[in-house]
């Protein structure tokens, strides 16, 4: 039996990652989050399976457990502007760093493999387009994104670090925008929030002039190349963008799901956050190569899902 731990298990990756593992009867998976953006509606069906385990736990603090663990995915952190900005930003830079921190104990003393959800916006406001993993980013590191920014860039330096001096096995994948079942209406991203207002007949409201890009990655798609990539041998660590190269503004999304949900609604602007990517589009060659992988799901068959989802749900999902 493998065991499997996954920090912020009961978010939005990190629940759709139990339901995923746990269906392999020789895996135990050890889901830990203090469900400040997570919710234990996501991981219900799952608890009363004897192969899962909750523990509410905040990474921030060191976590023991007494079993052995065999890996541990570290996805554990506000991943929105709206959670991880203003009054939240110390704690967002405190996840990042010191719950990294924690997690790398955790596999050092397991001798465990671990990945890191990193993410896209180590990049920053990009230089180059689109963005591959040699690209050092273009980050403002006093800005009010710079707790989730940089935070995850000293994160991905721990891994690299611990890597170097106490020989962990980790992987560190950079995550692009992933949409999906189980988002949490409230947490202020572009599709859920397009989505949500569509379904209750508000204006979509779109920051700034709605020309910027971003690429979007249904749920199942990542969550099919994170278990690869934990798969892989133990030279291969990373960085490596998962993601869905196919590139839209922020105005066809807006029309997408408008027209998806209720082509009677109003498109309205709002001024754009201090720091807000102009363009986001991952290079997947290094995915490609090493794992043969590639998005499967296009963006509209993804809406489909998502849409269907938060019909069913939305009454019920944490405000």
């Amino acid at each position: 039996m493998k065991t499997i731990l996954i920090s912020g298990g009961s978010g939005f990756i990190g629940s759709n990652l139990c339901k995923e593992l746990v269906k392999n009867e020789n895996n135990k998976i050890i889901c830990v989050d203090n469900n400040y953006t997570g919710t234990i509606g996501n991981i219900k069906k799952l608890l009363s399976n004897p192969r899962f385990e909750f523990i509410e736990h905040d990474i921030i603090e060191p976590l023991n457990i007494n079993q052995k663990i065999d890996e541990i995915y570290n996805l554990a952190c506000p991943a929105s502007p709206k959670f991880y900005q203003k009054e939240h930003a110390i704690f967002t830079s405190k996840t990042c760093v010191l719950g990294a921190i924690n997690m790398l104990e955790l596999a050092k003393k397991n001798n465990a493999r671990i990945l890191q959800a990193s993410t896209s916006e180590i990049y920053g406001n990009p230089d180059i387009h689109p963005q591959n993993e040699a690209y050092s980013g273009n980050v403002n590191p006093i800005g009010i994104r710079a707790c989730y920014d940089e935070g995850k860039r000293m994160a991905e330096s721990l891994f690299f670090d611990y890597h170097r001096i106490h020989n962990i096995k980790i992987k560190v994948i950079r995550i692009f925008n992933t949409y999906g079942p189980k988002m949490n209406s409230n947490d202020g991203r572009v599709v859920s929030n397009f989505i949500c207002q569509a379904l209750k007949g508000e204006d979509i409201t779109i920051y700034g002039n709605g020309e910027q890009t971003r690429s979007f990655c249904y749920i199942d798609d990542l969550i099919d190349i994170m278990i690869k990539i934990m798969a892989s041998s133990d030279d291969f660590l990373g960085p490596i963008n998962t993601g869905n190269p196919e590139e839209l503004t922020i105005n066809e999304l807006a029309l997408l799901i408008k027209n998806k949900i209720n082509s009677n609604i109003k498109i309205t602007h709002k001024p754009l956050p201090k720091d807000d990517p102009k363009k986001r589009k991952p290079d997947i060659t290094l995915a490609k190569e090493y794992f043969n992988w590639e998005p499967k799901i296009s963006i509209s068959k993804g809406l489909d899902k998502t849409i269907e989802y938060f019909k069913n749900n939305l009454q019920y999902i944490k405000r």
